[in-house]
């Protein structure tokens, strides 16, 4: 399952149909707090605003690696700050998409966290292989038949 957090509905549910038109299962979250009531286990991957109300993207990435959870993140955003860029991918994360992003760059990144065979995407030294940076570690994507 796929989860998409950002507080702009229409950001939601357009990724939402663009991530099911690729065949995967997807939910969505007005924010932070909403997400983390939900099962967090059934998160294979997460699309994460970086800036939300209440909790921030990069809050959340921290508390769920504080936890011990390496749900892999792919961060959107519509203001890019390099060193918030930074922080993210040092920490893991996937990519960073500025908004608008292309379906076909998502696709990518979506394939390299959930790719069970695939070798971490880039690692956390901020590489790139295949359009994506960070690392790749998802192993429940489910995909809608």
């Amino acid at each position: 399952m796929i989860s998409i957090v950002d507080d702009d509905e229409s950001v939601r549910e357009s990724t939402k149909a663009l991530v099911r038109s690729l065949g995967y299962a997807a939910r969505t979250f007005p924010s932070v707090e909403e997400f983390l009531t939900s099962n967090l286990d059934a998160t294979s991957c997460l699309i994460l605003d970086v800036q939300l109300k209440g909790l921030s993207g990069i809050e959340l990435q921290e508390r769920l690696i504080g936890e011990g959870r390496r749900t892999p993140i792919i961060f959107i955003t519509a203001v890019l700050d390099e060193q918030i860029r930074n922080q993210a991918l040092k920490a893991g994360a996937i990519d960073i998409l500025s908004k608008p992003f292309s379906g076909e760059r998502l696709a990518s990144c979506l394939v390299s966290a959930l790719s069970k065979e695939e070798a971490p995407c880039g690692g956390g030294d901020g590489a790139s292989r295949n359009g994506c940076t960070g690392w790749g570690a998802g192993t429940n994507g489910s995909r809608l038949g």
